[in-house]
């Protein structure tokens, strides 16, 4: 999955040459800062990620992290303590998550990590929009090139057995 992000963020960069990556070394096209003092999130999803990828979050700040701040992926009804410079990937596109608020006083920020899937459609259709390429091939076309790309995403994530062959 790194790979198939650090790739089409390479061909997308070297496709136009005047586009420059936010952080030297991600393999993230965007990035966003939560400023606080209290940052917020209520349940949602992020529907314009791509669906199979990853969201990474870091939570920054000064907070209790035992009394609030936690990470809340309703889908999977998890709470997770989610201390001051804690990171994690989670699929948000997909998987409904929010926080809970820190106490008053305290100060809870975030940083974020993800690239839209319309950039890997995007790259995926040699530079040209869904509208250009279903001009071109036609709907049936498209939907038959964009059969299986679920399955095959999903294919990326690392599985336990990978880390012990």
């Amino acid at each position: 999955l790194y790979q198939c992000y650090q790739t089409t963020l390479d061909s997308l960069l070297q496709w136009k040459p005047t586009l420059r990556p936010y952080l030297a070394n991600s393999p993230f096209a965007a990035c966003t800062f939560n400023f606080g003092p209290d940052v917020r999130t209520f349940v949602h999803t992020d529907p314009k990620n791509l669906p199979w990828g990853w969201c990474v979050v870091t939570a920054l700040g000064s907070f209790d992290p035992k009394r609030g701040g936690h990470l809340v992926l309703w889908d999977l009804k998890l709470v997770v303590e989610f201390p001051p410079g804690s990171t994690i990937f989670i699929p948000s596109a997909i998987i409904q998550h929010s926080n809970i608020p820190v106490a008053e006083g305290e100060v809870w920020l975030s940083y974020t990590q993800y690239t839209a899937g319309s950039v890997f459609r995007w790259v995926n259709y040699s530079f040209r929009s869904v509208g250009e390429v279903v001009s071109m091939l036609g709907e049936a076309e498209v939907h038959h090139l964009n059969a299986g790309r679920w399955e095959a995403g999903c294919q990326m994530w690392s599985k336990l057995g990978d880390f012990f062959e």
